[in-house]
């Protein structure tokens, strides 16, 4: 019987191979049976499997310092790694053509194998959206929904920190060895998704950020998840790309429709048009899902109080952003008095004041 650290050091020695892929991975596992067998096999019997040029590395034997900064890793509490031959190897994972043949993790291991949605979007996200992508993430979290996203600036950061103030918690999967946090404006919310949730990555450790790495990383978004939710994404938008690999991996796509002059709204706008289920409200997506409505909890709010003035301009401001010349000729009040109540609107968080003097409702309003 094979002593589980020996068995494990194993797999990671055979992830550490230079040249040796996920696909050689798993097709030298279809051939051997396991990296035990793998590492004793001959030369000739390993290049009838793999390239020469691997077959000799495999044959030399593991790497020792990659694998040895590894294991140390491992020491520490929160740190694990998950192969295929696990039992708790996420079974969303082995739906997808190329399941990676482990996976790191820092965290809530048992977060793996929760039902899961995914929500992506820009990083470039207005007020507006980042609003959208935490209260949908913190709702479909209580329904039972772990949220999974990718850990960068914008709709990802609101998407985990929703999802981490509700019961199903959320998962990052990076696209750099867990070692690192990037980005690094993100370590706070890294080390809460690691005591919380978990991080994910099938990348070694050392692993930096790298643009190649990013697409892999997202078809394990896609992949963990049984729908996306894109929440804004331009036309160019990464997230675009997470959408596609979630309908070619047979999950749902949901997207939220924007104003038809936000450029941040036509990546949504194509995927609905493409056939991604439109959505307006949580229940949207659980229905979808199959998930039983959940009761929205009572408000809290008091009413907004407003006098006349007041009333009057915000009826003239919508969703859409607007320039305070037009709310003056809208208002028929002076530029003085607009000024000073947007003021007081964007102070009380009713309001954002955006690049260009613009301004737009926020959703409390």
């Amino acid at each position: 019987m094979i002593d589980k650290q020996h068995e494990l050091s194993l797999w990671v020695a055979l992830s550490l191979i230079h040249g040796l892929g996920g696909e050689s991975y798993r097709r030298l596992l279809k051939t051997f049976g396991d990296p035990e067998n793998i590492f004793t096999a001959g030369h000739s019997a390993l290049e009838k499997v793999v390239r020469a040029p691997v077959a000799r590395l495999i044959s030399a034997g593991p790497e020792q310092e990659g694998l040895a900064s590894t294991l140390e890793w491992l020491e520490e509490p929160l740190n694990h790694i998950v192969t295929l031959a696990d039992e708790d190897y996420p079974r969303a994972l082995l739906e997808v053509p190329d399941p990676p043949p482990l996976l790191y993790l820092k965290g809530q291991r048992h977060r793996l194998n929760l039902p899961a949605l995914a929500i992506v979007g820009s990083r470039n996200a207005t007020p507006q959206g980042l609003v959208n992508a935490e209260s949908f993430a913190h709702h479909l979290s209580n329904s039972g929904l772990c949220i999974i996203s990718g850990l960068a600036l914008g709709i990802d950061g609101a998407a985990h920190r929703g999802g981490l103030r509700g019961q199903a918690s959320s998962i990052a999967v990076v696209g750099t060895g867990l070692d690192i946090v990037y980005p690094a404006r993100h370590r706070e919310l890294a080390h809460e998704l690691a005591q919380k949730g978990a991080l994910v990555s099938e990348f070694p450790l050392g692993t930096p950020s790298k643009a190649q790495n990013f697409p892999r990383r997202n078809r394990l978004i896609s992949g963990l998840s049984r729908g996306c939710l894109v929440v804004e994404a331009a036309l160019q938008s990464g997230s675009l790309i997470t959408a596609r690999l979630a309908s070619e991996q047979g999950r749902e796509v949901f997207a939220i429709p924007g104003s038809i002059h936000s450029p941040l709204a036509r990546g949504c706008h194509f995927l609905i048009k493409q056939g991604a289920k439109l959505v307006e409200t949580t229940q949207d997506i659980l229905d979808e899902l199959g998930y039983p409505a959940i009761a929205a909890p009572a408000s809290t709010t008091e009413p907004i109080s407003r006098n006349k003035e007041e009333t009057r301009l915000m009826q003239c401001l919508g969703f859409d952003p607007v320039g305070i010349d037009a709310l003056v000729s809208c208002s028929s009040l002076t530029s003085d008095t607009v000024c000073a109540i947007l003021l007081s609107m964007e102070l009380a968080g009713y309001i954002t004041c955006l690049p260009g003097g613009l301004y737009q409702r926020n959703g409390k309003v």
